[in-house]
């Protein structure tokens, strides 16, 4: 009989007045008992809508049903059949629109804690489990994957089991992506990060760091070099501004360098490590999606007394994680919503203040939502020395400039068929945030996944 209790076994966090001082994991994951006792909130329904919404298809009922057994390594063995990064998946997913959206214990109660089981059943895997011997027969055919983010490990991993040799080219000095550069520590623990990679790696793929595709050697050259399929999931790490004065301050920074410096250079970690961080007294976030509130909650960790999220629309259009709210309001953060910035003042080359005005909604616009509109006279200064631009990321310019026949969308991204993922030049694929601008995790390992079925199909019938 399944468990009928209307919420989720409740998942043991730290406080949020000491997590809010240090960058460990804020949530601690179920216990054995905690996972088989959500497990059995399951209704195993004969259509299990909770797989419609999955992007990579994951066997969801089927995994809850060992976990509910106690048969965790049974539960890790159905995750990775369809999902090779499922310790990722179960922290970062937005499964509240995804799995969970669709599942029928959520239309009257708590949906079933599927992102929760699903990282319980990585971490058990990760700590008791052993590593499986896959027998890899080499078809010599030679792939380029670039972008080590969860498109590219995604596809480069897919591809290896294939048969196929595949070497991945990042263009900074860690593996990862936006895994490693984006996402804070107390998210995503970088150690998990570096595991999943070593997965992959262990499938026989070539990870070559510090090669920028587009500067270091060109698409043209690597198909020259032999690569008879090369897929690009170099995702979007070109911050967007608002353009308005005072964003070249000192004291200004694209959520992306913030993030960049903080994670992957250690910066809260100065002078330990080479790359320094300043955070002031009062940080001003601009945006309310998960990149600012990542943002947000890293510069209160970082010692910031006063953090600020500044954004034009109210609570209703907030497009970040409900979760993510609800911890960056439980660390302190400070929403102020309806409220625009209009220029950024300084003194001596640093940012002193910022000015904002208050908004209303308006009439919906294109997207649906009411357009925020200024209301005349509501001027009003926040005294501040950091100022984080979180309002969006769109792909690098430098490989659609370099690679002659691929066709581009005038914002940037790659143009793709959207069954295979293939580009206007032959034998490249592209997939995730280089496709579809900023978007999540899940959306791009699905994509990898679509393009490494693609290609091996192309390259079989060459």
């Amino acid at each position: 009989m399944p468990n009928m209790s209307p919420n989720k076994v409740k998942m043991p966090e730290q406080d949020p007045n000491v997590r809010n001082k240090n960058f460990e994991e804020v949530s601690l994951g179920y216990t054995k008992e905690q996972a088989m006792e959500e497990a059995t909130r399951c209704l195993n329904c004969k259509k299990p809508f909770c797989m419609d919404g999955c992007p990579v298809g994951v066997p969801i009922p089927e995994f809850i049903h060992h976990v509910a057994e106690g048969e965790f390594e049974e539960a890790y063995q159905t995750i990775t059949r369809e999902n090779a990064l499922p310790a990722i998946c179960g922290r970062v997913c937005p499964q509240e629109n995804q799995c969970e959206g669709k599942c029928v214990r959520g239309i009257k109660t708590e949906s079933v804690g599927i992102g929760r089981l699903e990282r319980f059943v990585a971490d058990y895997h990760r700590e008791h489990g052993k590593p499986t011997e896959l027998k890899i027969e080499k078809n010599g055919k030679k792939v380029a994957v670039i972008g080590s983010g969860p498109a590219g490990i995604t596809c480069a991993g897919e591809l290896a089991k294939k048969g196929y040799d595949v070497t991945v080219f990042e263009a900074l000095h860690k593996t990862g992506g936006v895994l490693s550069y984006g996402i804070p520590e107390f998210r995503l623990p970088k150690k998990l990060v570096q595991s999943e990679v070593d997965g992959v790696a262990a499938l026989g793929v070539d990870f070559q760091t510090n090669v920028v595709v587009g500067r270091s050697i060109t698409i043209d050259e690597l198909q020259e070099q032999g690569y008879q399929g090369i897929f690009v999931g170099s995702g979007a790490g070109l911050p967007r501004f608002q353009g308005i004065s005072g964003e070249n301050l000192n004291g200004v920074y694209a959520a992306n360098e913030f993030l960049t410096r903080v994670n992957l250079m250690k910066g809260y970690q100065f002078p330990d490590h080479p790359t320094p961080v300043k955070v002031t007294d009062t940080v001003c976030v601009i945006g309310a999606g998960n990149v600012a509130m990542d943002a947000a909650r890293t510069a209160k960790r970082l010692g910031a007394k006063n953090v600020y999220i500044v954004y034009r629309r109210g609570p209703e259009e907030v497009p970040a994680r409900a979760e993510e709210v609800h911890h960056a309001k439980e660390e302190g953060i400070i929403f102020k919503l309806l409220t625009n910035p209009v220029k950024i003042e300084g003194e001596d080359g640093w940012v002193k203040s910022m000015e904002c005005v208050e908004m209303e909604l308006g009439e919906p616009d294109a997207s649906g939502r009411r357009r925020p509109i200024a209301k005349e006279g509501s001027n009003f200064t926040i005294e501040t020395g950091t100022v984080i631009v979180a309002i969006g990321q769109s792909p690098n310019p430098l490989i659609r400039h370099t690679t002659p026949g691929l066709d581009c969308q005038s914002w940037g991204g790659i143009i793709v068929d959207e069954d295979s993922m293939k580009t206007s030049k032959d034998g490249v694929y592209a997939g995730g945030d280089v496709v579809t601008g900023a978007a999540t995790v899940i959306l791009a390992m699905g994509a990898g996944k679509k393009a490494a079925k693609a290609m091996d199909e192309y390259l079989q019938n060459k």
